[in-house]
């Protein structure tokens, strides 16, 4: 990946000020497909801040730990399915010590871009907002996975945009949870205007 980066010519546009200088912490959110640049981007882009992402409690997630802790990003470890109320807890407590999250919310197992409960529910027990990150390949070659993972090319552009905090709303009910999620979904998808 330090190679890779080698290469690389990054264009950052920062919609929060996340690059300028003090700011409370942030939920970060970004597809499954779009991974493999953040950690350098963060930090690259984000020295004098702090970062936990959110990976899954498998063999495969245990890697994305082990290459985030070599761009010093600490991990917490937690699915949907599996320490799912240990992994909201620990994240609540990373936030609270004024540290950043990154969840990947159509992970670990898709659909692809769907997002799931947690990263709403997450925002609403501790007030603090969501970041959208949009990222763009100039080129890259796409897995055959389930999220159809992308891996930049070299020499390739990489674009990446830190969107405007998106605040989530409280709710009192099943409908207005749902009506929640799918308006972060919305946002998140506005972002990703080359998808395919």
């Amino acid at each position: 990946m330090r190679a890779l980066a080698l290469t690389l010519r990054f264009r950052v546009d920062d919609r929060c000020g996340i690059t300028h200088g003090a700011m409370r912490p942030f939920i970060g959110a970004l597809w499954h497909n779009r991974l493999l640049v953040v950690p350098i981007a963060y930090r690259r882009f984000c020295r004098n801040r702090r970062g936990h992402c959110l990976t899954s409690p498998s063999k495969d997630g245990a890697i994305i730990a082990g290459v985030m802790d070599r761009f010093g990003i600490g991990s917490v470890r937690g699915s949907s399915s599996r320490r799912g109320a240990s992994a909201m807890r620990e994240l609540t407590s990373v936030l609270e010590a004024g540290d950043d999250v990154a969840i990947t919310p159509d992970g670990p197992r898709g659909p692809k871009y769907r997002i799931s409960p947690g990263i709403i529910k997450l925002s609403q027990l501790t007030g603090i907002p969501v970041m959208p990150i949009h990222v763009h390949y100039s080129s890259f070659w796409e897995l055959k996975s389930w999220d159809a993972f992308r891996i930049p090319k070299p020499f390739s552009r990489i674009d990446i945009i830190f969107g405007p905090l998106y605040e989530v709303d409280p709710t009192a009910s099943d409908e207005a949870f749902e009506t929640e999620r799918c308006r972060l979904e919305a946002a998140m998808m506005a972002g990703n205007d080359r998808l395919v």
